[in-house]
């Protein structure tokens, strides 16, 4: 036990050994313990977060575990200044690449957990790829100056470099990267999905499919509409499928010669008219004004559905039936009329001789001025 051996007896030897052995063995006690308890407590609880906390746990590598072990047996070893330095440096590296597989992990299962089934829906596998790819590739760049900077590496003119080129690349791409944002921001925001009736400007169309650089909608005539995502999210948005109820206004005019007592039976009517309907809330019928030719009625009411087509079935009965019960009641809707009144050029002047119209003249000619 007392030969020395590099610098170290036999006796040390095994005693680093044996820590080496004993931490890495508590290690992984600890991981398949934490691992366990933590998966049975996701498994009782609706939020995702501990199930990502599981996965990421699940990554941990036995290469990893066994090198920290070493690295705990080797600090009661008489090594030299470079070795510990080699052992210290291998260590830390190990831990931020184990770092590193953890965030990776936790990553992919956000996103199959955010985005759901991707095998059915093509734009969402793509956005999801666009997500993780990015957000990977940001977690390994830093893992990687992490590490340059352990093993003693300036980084600093590395980091401004990669400045200097991120920033003459952002502007040589900054349409394709405003592109690439914009879509993100729509996955990430999600004021749209596919399949949802949107009217973007004056368009009107099912939307399709959601890309890295283009959105894609249906149109009602048949046709692809394709916008750029950018000038898709600057746009005024109608997202029409999240609509919960829809809001009716509409006006009927009646002629001048209606009586009072017809006039004010009519926001009655209308008033029994919407309330019949199914499903309806009745807001308002008004006596809204009166039109150059008309006497106007207003009626508003809610549709507690977005089917476009309840809506004008229902809009449907509601004017077929106005109609009727108008035949019935003698009331004619109005319709833009003039009306010209002609007098007889004989009965004017008979009227300006008996001094009843006055007679308009000219202005009286002021006589010359004096030479």
């Amino acid at each position: 036990m007392d030969v020395i051996f590099l610098n170290n007896t036999v006796l040390t030897w095994l005693t680093a050994l044996g820590i080496a052995a004993g931490v890495a063995l508590a290690l992984h006690l600890v991981k398949t313990v934490v691992v366990h308890r933590l998966g049975i407590i996701a498994a009782r609880t609706d939020t995702k977060l501990d199930d990502i906390a599981v996965a990421a746990l699940q990554g941990t590598r036995t290469l990893a575990i066994a090198v920290m072990g070493l690295y705990a047996g080797s600090t009661v070893l008489a090594l030299p200044v470079s070795v510990k330095l080699f052992a210290t440096r291998f260590a830390i590296v190990t831990g931020l690449i184990q770092a590193a597989i953890w965030g990776n992990t936790a990553l992919r299962a956000w996103l199959a957990e955010y985005y759901g089934n991707t095998t059915t829906d093509p734009a969402r596998a793509t956005s999801a790829a666009a997500v993780g790819f990015i957000a990977r590739m940001v977690l390994w760049i830093v893992i990687l100056l992490m590490i340059l900077d352990n093993l003693g590496v300036n980084i600093t003119t590395l980091v401004a470099s990669l400045g200097i080129g991120g920033i003459a690349v952002a502007l040589a791409v900054q349409n394709i990267l405003g592109d690439l944002f914009a879509s993100l921001s729509i996955v990430l925001d999600k004021p749209f999905v596919n399949g949802d009736f949107v009217i973007v400007d004056k368009y009107l169309g099912t939307i399709e499919y959601v890309g890295l650089k283009t959105t894609r909608i249906r149109s009602l005539g048949g046709e692809q509409l394709v916008f750029s995502n950018a000038d898709l999210l600057k746009s005024r948005l109608q997202n029409m499928t999240r609509m919960s109820r829809r809001r009716v206004v509409f006006g009927v005019s009646v002629t001048y010669d209606t009586p009072t007592d017809k006039l004010r039976a009519i926001p009655p009517l209308l008033t029994e008219l919407v309330k019949a309907r199914e499903p309806v809330s009745f807001d308002r019928a008004h006596f809204s004004g009166i039109g150059p030719s008309s006497y106007n009625f207003e009626v508003v009411y809610w549709v507690e559905t977005p089917d476009y087509l309840r809506f004008m079935d229902i809009q449907q009965e509601i004017y077929l039936q106005l109609l009727d019960r108008f035949a019935e009641q003698g009331i004619e809707l109005a319709f833009p009329t003039q009306t010209l009144h002609v007098h007889d050029a004989r009965d004017l002047a008979a009227q300006e001789r008996a001094g009843v119209v006055p007679v308009e003249r000219g202005p009286v000619p002021l006589p010359p001025a004096a030479g």
